[in-house]
């Protein structure tokens, strides 16, 4: 018998002869699988390369350029004012008493603001009366003794000084009577300015002073502004008033009428950017020319009914100022901006995008003013210049403008 490490001897070849020849199986099938594989993706390659469908132009909203005549507008920087702001200041001195009207409400003229304590002028007025008065019965009294004595001294039964000496008493009592009474006179008006009134109609600010304050000539209760009309001050450059001077001169000399006058309405443009629906007109022109700012003040005056302009806000007055004639016209969104450099996609007879550089002008509406760069009738792309490169074809499409409010 054998052992059993002989038998793992014998063993041992047929095992390793067994698994060379299996991996070789392995290794063949593997090979096959593989060219099989390589095989199929280049017939796949070749036939997505001829099978492969031609990219369609990508599709772009174009509009025409238009030309037209626009008008030419400036602006300024504006501040409105009242025509009229009255600082309500107390003619006599006292203790207030009240306050009769609401913070920030409009207020009509005459119509009570501030009541002072009354009591210390209503006592000065009593004594003013009083000594007038005493007043009346001296001149009542030497008036009856000059009207005795006059016989008496004509028929000598008197000296003539004694007349005259009653004449003289008379002529002082009258003018004391007089005086008297126009110190009467002035307590009767302090009485009266114990109460303060609004001499204007507008709008009352916030009270500077509390009830129970001590408030005398020098103070300052509170201001009264009028705001319909408002006024709109802005500050023109000398050579822009210039333009502008003989019929400015014409207007102040009285030879043509501001109202008749050819001057173009103002429009203003609020703080918070949107337009204030009335127009106004020129109201003023300054007298000088600043010597620091080398600019003129102008006013204009625009109606203010409800109150929406202020007096102390800013705002923008926007002028006509001129006409550009024959002005090419585009979309504002049609045209591109790079680092200050203004371009636009040109749409030609072919149907190619050709970027070009432009040279812009002022802003109307939603257009932009195109003074280089562009010719009448050409079409350039408003929406989808995203998608195209210099050169490449493109499906232009009309563009439409959307409508206002629309999503």
């Amino acid at each position: 018998m054998r052992s059993e490490f002989e038998l793992r001897r014998i063993e041992s070849p047929i095992n390793i002869s067994n698994l060379r020849q299996r991996s070789t199986v392995k290794l063949g099938r593997i090979a096959t699988f593989a060219g099989l594989c390589l095989t199929l993706l280049m017939l796949a390659g070749c036939g997505s390369k001829e099978a492969a469908p031609q990219m369609s132009p990508p599709d772009v909203d174009v509009t025409g350029v238009v030309q037209q005549d626009v008008p030419v507008f400036q602006e300024w920087v504006a501040q409105l004012n009242g025509p009229t702001n009255v600082e309500i200041t107390p003619k006599v001195q006292g203790y207030l008493l009240r306050q009769n009207y609401e913070n920030g409400y409009f207020v009509k003229k005459g119509q009570l603001l501030y009541e002072i304590d009354p009591r210390p002028l209503q006592a000065s007025l009593d004594q003013a009366k009083a000594e007038v008065a005493v007043a009346v019965a001296n001149v009542s009294r030497t008036q009856a003794d000059v009207d005795r004595d006059t016989p008496l001294a004509a028929q000598f039964a008197i000296p003539q000084k004694q007349l005259d000496n009653d004449q003289a008493n008379l002529a002082s009592w009258k003018a004391q009577l007089l005086a008297r009474q126009a110190q009467q006179q002035q307590a009767e008006l302090n009485l009266g300015w114990t109460k303060v009134f609004s001499p204007i109609d507008g709008i009352a600010g916030v009270t500077n002073s509390q009830i129970g304050d001590l408030v005398g000539t020098s103070t300052k209760m509170t201001t009264v502004s009028e705001v319909d009309p408002i006024w709109a001050y802005f500050n023109v450059s000398e050579s822009a008033f210039l333009n502008a001077a003989p019929l400015v001169n014409q207007i102040i000399r009285g030879t043509a009428s501001l109202k008749n006058a050819a001057l173009p309405p103002v429009e203003f443009i609020q703080a918070n950017g949107i337009s204030y629906p009335m127009r106004g007109q020129f109201i003023y022109v300054n007298r000088q020319i600043g010597t620091q700012t080398g600019t003129i003040q102008m006013a204009a005056q625009f109606s203010n009914k409800n109150a929406i302009l202020r007096p102390g806000g800013y705002g923008r007055v926007r002028i006509q100022t001129g006409m550009n004639k024959n002005a090419l016209l585009i979309p504002q969104a049609a045209v591109i901006e790079v680092q200050s450099m203004y371009q636009v996609v040109v749409v030609g007879p072919d149907n190619k995008a050709d970027f070009r550089p432009v040279k812009v002008g002022e802003r109307v509406g939603t257009n932009w003013v195109i003074s280089e760069g562009l010719k009448p009738g050409e079409k350039v792309v408003v929406q989808g210049f995203m998608k195209v490169r210099e050169g490449t074809p493109v499906s232009p499409k009309p563009y439409v403008v959307a409508a206002a409010g629309s999503n």
